[in-house]
């Protein structure tokens, strides 16, 4: 769906005029397209404490991005990087101030801030309130970045999957994700044979993947090596067959929240696959009413399929053969899990609890031949369903983040597609929001 105000203001003469009023100018993001370069500059490296943590500068460079020294008022950044892993005290946090002050004025269009902190351990409650405070300084200067710039915190506990992260974050597969902390963790995370198809001789099962978000999943996930099986109810049994055409993939007719929806899913898996690799559950409806009119059967059916469905066929893959070891487990949560949405306490519930979910459940997935379970939390993104909504209310809820636009389906299906992949194998129970840093939500 096309955003004509985004369009408008990007042309030359809506540019001049959208300048002249002060009207909001969205840019056009940088997404990934196949042989591109990773970055559209070079990359500025800093450290709070003087010297870059060591091998950061040969792994930026080995990742395909140009590290440039020495350092004029006339460059231009794709990406400036900010190793603060060594910041223990609240004086240390003025290096931040120091490394970004006129350097992000020299950032190129859709350009990209990362920060590497340290987690928070409790072992030091100064060290933890200077670390934390990363945080809250990145989330802000997202909000201050311009022309589609974003910036976000990578807070390395392990090295594992550092690499994945970088390339990720760095690239246009990453347009939409911004203000966001990342905890990478201990993990195997191998690197791919081939980065361009780090998901090759991967089997993965998609739920809800007739149209939309689940669609594009779908989509990325095929383009990135992935064999895919794309499920769905029968009752969209056309529209799920164009989907799996389309990208060499085939089909599942299942309702995930029927009574041998996990036993189905199963025994199909046994018949046609040697074990599964990847499963997204994207699977899910909105049955939207005020708490106070909402009917059981609308309370009902959301909780079955948004939430009670993940719960038991993940119970039932880890129950079985059927799992593969390194397995990626990645579900669909909302930024209405996070901040609440009027008339939607159903289906923030279950948002909710797609959240609880992976937290506890990352311990049984990790136990399981180093698997990872983790969410994506999209914002608003123009699907079909948003197309529906009346065109004031639409164009509001499209200017409500950093980035002042919806994002797209290819947006969620990017970062499902990197949590999917071997490489982030040290990101496990955790939620990535892709919402361009919504305003509304922690």
């Amino acid at each position: 769906m096309s955003d004509r105000y985004l369009d408008l203001v990007n042309s030359p003469i809506g540019s001049a005029f959208a300048a002249r009023v002060g009207l909001p100018r969205p840019a056009v993001l940088r997404r990934y397209h196949s042989g591109d370069p990773l970055l559209p500059a070079p990359v500025l490296l800093g450290s709070t404490s003087g010297a870059a943590r060591p091998g950061l500068a040969e792994l930026v460079a080995g990742i395909g991005a140009e590290v440039r020294v020495p350092v004029t008022d006339e460059d231009r950044w794709g990406a400036l990087i900010l190793d603060a892993t060594e910041v223990t005290s609240p004086a240390d946090l003025g290096g931040l101030r120091t490394f970004f002050s006129g350097r992000l004025r020299q950032l190129v269009p859709c350009g990209r801030v990362l920060v590497l902190g340290t987690p928070p351990d409790g072992a030091d409650v100064t060290a933890d309130a200077a670390r934390q405070a990363l945080d809250g300084i990145v989330r802000s200067l997202a909000k201050e970045l311009q022309r589609g710039a974003t910036a976000n915190l990578l807070l390395v506990e392990d090295e594992a999957s550092l690499e994945s992260a970088l390339r990720f974050f760095l690239s246009g597969k990453a347009a939409y994700v911004d203000g966001q902390p990342v905890r990478l963790g201990a993990g195997l995370a191998p690197a791919p044979a081939d980065w361009d198809l780090p998901l090759a001789g991967k089997t993965a099962l998609v739920t809800g993947a007739a149209r939309g978000i689940g669609a594009a999943i779908a989509g990325v996930l095929a383009r990135d090596g992935a064999r895919v099986i794309a499920a769905d109810l029968s009752q969209a049994g056309e529209a799920l067959a164009k989907v799996a055409n389309s990208i060499g993939g085939t089909t599942l007719h299942l309702d995930v929240a029927s009574a041998d929806g996990p036993e189905r899913l199963l025994t199909h898996l046994a018949a046609h696959t040697d074990g599964l690799d990847i499963l997204i559950h994207n699977a899910g409806i909105t049955r939207d009413k005020l708490l106070a009119n909402m009917k059981p059967e609308q309370w009902d059916s959301v909780i079955a399929v948004n939430l009670e469905s993940q719960l038991r066929i993940n119970a039932a893959l880890l129950a079985s053969d059927q799992l593969r070891d390194q397995a990626r487990v990645v579900a669909l949560s909302s930024t209405t899990g996070l901040s609440g949405n009027r008339g939607q306490t159903n289906y923030g519930a279950t948002k909710a609890g797609v959240i609880g979910m992976v937290r506890s459940a990352a311990k049984a997935f990790a136990e399981h031949g180093n698997s990872t379970i983790n969410a994506v939390a999209p914002g608003f993104i123009d699907t079909e369903m948003t197309a529906k909504m009346p065109l004031a209310t639409r164009e509001v809820a499209r200017r409500l983040s950093s980035l002042q636009q919806a994002g797209l389906p290819i947006d969620v299906a990017e970062a499902v597609s990197w949590l999917s992949s071997p490489g982030a194998g040290g990101i496990n129970g955790q939620v990535l929001r892709v919402c361009g840093q919504n305003l509304v939500g922690a």
